[in-house]
């Protein structure tokens, strides 16, 4: 047997193959760790996302033009603690790190003191060297808002009223209003009008000329109500609703003023008058209940409507009732079909209605039908305005949902319901 034998090229080829080799192994382990620390960094970025995207946390507001006075979220938030002013532990600063998995504030023994000690506590709150940069306004942001400060101010109406002895007639000027809210958010502006009610019978309703793009409208209207004898001037009231017109839907509601004319001298003449407007008061917890039968016909292709009562609806005005109806729309795939009403009720907030409808349905089945009722208060002259609104459907939710599923699992059978009404 020949022995085997091995150049000496061969041998110093080898060394040269495990250079290779691991200049391969070193290249590789620094691009995995590179990678490595790259996905790292990416990874502790995005542990902050934008404002958008944070959780809301409890009695938090994270929108951008809330954020003046609160806690902001993001980048900013090493800015505000190197700008934070210096505040003791005894001051009443509610720090938002304090709180607990559920946003809420963990309950601390508060004792009652003397006037005397909290005047003592109130100029800790900023030191020597800050209270010249700091104002009176932030020194309000920092602490609780008062009830009358977190009031919107809607405004102020100017008016005037006399009464005509000669004619025997009642006359409202309605002069102008000032500082009135932006209802258009693009415009930054308002359409204004105003309907006027003469209370409690209210037989007596006018309204003013729409003002185009205004805050401050300039109506300068007069109204002269005859047949009211001077004697009864006392037992009367006057209601204005403040409304601002819109196009493309029902016209949104600024404020109201109401003003008792009980104690008003009118026999010398002329008397101008201004008043705060206020937000309108809905009186009442919730919007009523309307009871509604449905019937589903498959042979027929048919849905009968029954509206059948409605109970406890709210005041719509100072005046305290209502004189509601029902309108009812039929729809297919979120487009309007079909629509019927009821014949209105007079001054009730309890109404009887037993008026039946019957739509035809376009489709087979009830997967993509839908039905709104919406009871609104009759008004002569204006635009009737909406005191609830109820949707029966597939989609719908609560009772809507269940009431509409039993129909469809027992058609040819008449079933009633009773259901909340909410806002419109």
């Amino acid at each position: 047997m020949a022995p085997i034998t091995t150049s000496r090229e061969e041998f110093d080829e080898i060394p040269t193959v495990v250079g290779i080799f691991s200049a391969f192994g070193l290249v590789f382990t620094v691009s995995l760790f590179a990678w490595i620390c790259c996905q790292r960094k990416s990874s502790k970025s995005n542990k902050t996302p934008p404002y958008k995207f944070v959780h809301v946390l409890k009695g938090v507001d994270i929108y951008p033009e809330n954020l003046s006075s609160k806690k902001k979220f993001g980048a900013d938030d090493k800015n505000e603690v190197k700008n934070k002013p210096a505040v003791p532990k005894n001051s009443l600063h509610l720090d938002l790190e304090k709180r607990d998995l559920n946003g809420n504030f963990p309950k601390t023994n508060l004792k009652a003191s003397s006037p005397s000690d909290l005047e003592s506590v109130t100029p800790k709150l900023f030191s020597e060297g800050e209270k010249e940069a700091v104002s009176p306004d932030s020194l309000k942001s920092s602490t609780s808002l008062t009830s009358e400060e977190k009031q919107e101010k809607l405004g102020t109406l100017f008016f005037s009223l006399e009464y005509n002895f000669e004619k025997k007639a009642f006359v409202v000027n309605i002069k102008e209003a000032r500082g009135l809210p932006a209802m258009d958010e693009q415009s930054m502006t308002s359409d204004p009008y105003i309907k006027m009610t003469i209370l409690p019978e209210k037989k007596h309703k006018v309204k003013t000329r729409v003002l185009r793009k205004t805050l401050d409208p300039a109506f300068d209207e007069t109204f002269t109500f005859y047949g009211i004898l001077y004697t009864q001037i006392q037992e009367l009231a006057l209601h204005f609703t403040i409304l601002s017109f819109d196009r493309f839907s029902r016209d949104d509601i600024i404020g109201e003023v109401l003003i008792p004319l009980a104690g008003i001298e009118l026999s010398d003449g002329k008397m101008l008058m201004n008043r705060e407007i206020i937000k309108r008061n809905v009186r009442s917890s919730g919007r009523g209940e309307l009871l509604i039968s449905l019937c589903y016909q498959s042979t027929t292709n048919t849905l009968t409507v029954v509206v059948l009562k409605a109970r406890h609806l709210p005041k719509s005005d100072v005046s305290g009732l209502s004189d509601p109806y029902v309108k009812v729309n039929l729809y297919h795939a979120k487009k309007r079909i079909s629509k019927k009403k009821t014949h209105v009720k007079k001054c009730t907030p309890n109404a009887v209605f037993n008026e039946l409808f019957v739509f035809d349905i376009p489709c087979e089945g009830l997967e993509e039908i839908s039905v709104e009722f919406l009871v609104l208060d009759s008004e002569r002259g204006s635009r009737n305005e909406v005191i609830g609104r109820l949707v029966l459907g597939a989609t719908a939710e609560g009772t809507g949902g269940e009431h509409w599923k039993e129909i469809c699992d027992y058609p040819r059978r008449q079933i009633a319901k009773w259901h909340m009404l909410c806002d419109g």
